[in-house]
């Protein structure tokens, strides 16, 4: 029995082109089989709880500069140190935009307005004042020069769309002392846009449309501007551990990102990711007998916007980007209706973005050769840009993972060969409060968990054969902008 067991553990290895299949009792399991079957459903429900309970604590979030976070991230180093990882907790900042309400108003006519990200707001009263429009010329707005002769103090001041950036419009126009400015956009959609930063925003700013324009400027028109807004700006962190063994020439990256929305614990999105990336880096160890070294990370302000990662990933060096061989990205793994996707890294569906910087395909094949061999046939899913592995593709960095699926409905097809509920979303729960313990599909977290440290422990390995991803040289080559 146990020799039978062994060969088919190595058969699943086989067909993930890592090694071959023994007969011989004495030869103990590869280390990658045994990760995933150390990675237990019951160490990673207990994560789980310790992070829904970390929400109930802290007004029922986990959100990046919110103290349910804080915790959260005290959670993971504290059980990484305890395994002997060595945890750094890189700072960045997050800038943040809230808009509570905006309205524009001609006497009683309410005009269509959008707010610019970052813009100041009035007071509560709102802004009523004269209206005046600078002439158009092929730089709207984008020079000081454009004000001459314009009595501008006070005033709300309208430019048109175009040639430099919004910020560049309002700053200028603050500077000559306009009271706000409207972007005037072509055509019936009114445009929004952003100015970047609360540092650069000077006066409330916000966008029309250009057939507005009469009536504002009208003689004696009673023009009323309300913004009522917040732009806030907090350092939070990531967290990185990466194993004391193993080439750090070709590193192996796992990551999930650590926060929540600020309306929900984010159970599933994305504490699912973060436990399974953690019981794998607390199963494996800081010194396990690897080939290559593995960076565990778990990011912070994905749900502002790849904060995180982005920030983490820029930062880097480009012989920094080199060395890391590939990116694993799990965000969302345990849906109460679960799909069970992979990220498309050959572009076989032909749909949404193109395939993956080369190596993504490897990725994609030995995942769904790891789910094949567990039953379960797994469908592409795109490099949609909505989670961290986005600024590792940027940089042609090979990147793959599994989804059970967000907002999405569950096709009847898909239904039949995954055992959901049709014409469901696969998470009704998605970005809302009943993202919690509760709304978990322990069989999916189970088979994504040992998935998880399957493909990890895989590639710490080894990086080449079928499966392979490029080497040090072959990536160089191809990512000719990071040399």
């Amino acid at each position: 029995m146990r020799s039978a067991i062994r060969c088919a553990i190595a058969g699943l290895a086989v067909v993930l082109g890592v090694v071959a299949c023994t007969s011989s009792s004495d030869e103990e399991p590869k280390q990658g089989a045994q990760v995933a079957s150390a990675v237990q459903i019951d160490a990673l429900m207990a994560h789980l709880e310790n992070l829904d309970r970390i929400a109930k604590d802290n007004d029922g979030n986990r959100a990046a500069g919110k103290p349910g976070y804080d915790a959260s991230v005290a959670y993971v180093t504290d059980k990484l140190k305890e395994k002997g990882f060595e945890v750094s907790t890189p700072e960045f900042e997050i800038n943040t935009f809230d808009l509570k309400s905006e309205s524009l108003t001609v006497g009683d006519q309410q005009v269509k307005v959008a707010t610019f990200g970052y813009s100041p707001g009035t007071d509560k009263a709102g802004l009523v004042t004269r209206v005046l429009e600078v002439p158009v010329d092929d730089t709207p707005g984008c020079e000081a020069s454009d004000y001459d002769n314009l009595d501008v103090t006070g005033a709300i001041v309208i430019v048109r769309r175009g040639i430099c950036p919004f910020a560049a419009k309002q700053q200028i126009a603050a500077e000559r002392g306009a009271a706000a400015l409207l972007v005037a956009f072509v055509g019936e959609q009114v445009g929004g846009g952003t100015l970047g930063s609360r540092d650069v925003a000077k006066i409330p700013t916000a966008g029309i449309g250009v057939g507005d324009v009469p009536a504002l400027v009208a003689p004696g028109a009673n023009v009323k501007l309300l913004i009522d807004a917040d732009a806030t700006t907090f350092t939070t962190r990531n967290i990185i551990a990466q194993t004391k063994t193993g080439s750090a020439d070709n590193v192996v990256m796992v990551g999930a990102h650590l926060d929540s929305v600020p309306d929900g614990p984010g159970i599933n999105d994305n504490g699912s990711g973060s436990a399974a990336i953690l019981e794998t880096a607390l199963q494996m160890g800081s010194e396990p007998d690897v080939q290559n070294a593995v960076r565990f990370a778990w990011w912070g302000g994905e749900e502002l916007g790849l904060l995180g990662s982005t920030d983490y990933v820029s930062k880097l060096s480009s012989d920094e980007r080199l060395k890391i061989a590939l990116y694993l990205n799990y965000d969302m793994i345990a849906s109460p209706n679960p799909a069970y996707l992979t990220y498309d890294g050959d572009d076989s569906d032909k749909t949404g973005e193109p395939a993956g910087p080369d190596g993504s395909a490897a990725i994609e094949r030995m995942l769904n050769a790891y789910l094949l061999n567990q039953g379960i046939t797994p469908e592409g899913t795109d490099f949609d840009g909505r989670s961290d592995y986005g600024p590792f593709i940027e940089h042609k960095i090979p990147s793959g993972g599994i989804f059970t699926g967000a907002e999405d409905k569950m096709s009847a097809d898909q239904a039949q060969k995954w055992g959901g509920e049709a014409d469901e979303p696969f998470d009704a729960n998605y970005h809302a409060s009943g993202d919690t313990l509760a709304n978990i599909d322990r069989d999916a977290f189970a088979r994504n968990g040992a998935a998880v440290a399957y493909s990890v422990e895989t590639y710490a390995q080894s990086i080449d054969g079928p499966n392979g991803v490029p080497s040090r040289a072959d990536r160089e080559a191809a990512r000719g902008d990071e040399k």
